[in-house]
């Protein structure tokens, strides 16, 4: 009886940290966006309010950003990087655009929903 009762308390003991693990820490990002080929890819891409959108950079050495407009001017903003990651969590349902600053055709959106 004594053997259930430790490995009962064992299994709780590991659920309960698992449990916690998931629900703290940094959040996954609900999407990806890969920003090589002097494009971001995929160019739209749709999430939940509160979600958060990472941006991969691997495009050979170019250095590209992004760079809200409208009412995330000045918000969502990355450094110029060739390699690495940006992350951005959008609290306001809504469509947003952005641009790579050194490559103004490289636009991309993210569309907000509640």
């Amino acid at each position: 009886m004594r053997k259930s009762a430790v490995l009962l308390a064992g299994l709780l003991t590991a659920v309960s940290l698992t449990a916690c693990g998931s629900a703290g820490g940094s959040a996954e990002p609900a999407v990806v966006v890969e920003v090589k080929n002097m494009a971001y890819n995929p160019e739209s891409v749709t999430i939940e309010k509160g979600q958060t959108v990472e941006w991969r950079f691997d495009d050979g050495g170019l250095p590209h950003d992004v760079v809200g407009e409208g009412p995330l001017e000045g918000r969502l903003k990355s450094e110029l990087l060739t390699e690495g990651t940006y992350s951005y969590t959008f609290d306001d349902a809504g469509t947003f655009t952005y641009h790579c600053t050194p490559h103004p055709m490289m636009v991309g959106t993210v569309i907000v929903r509640e």
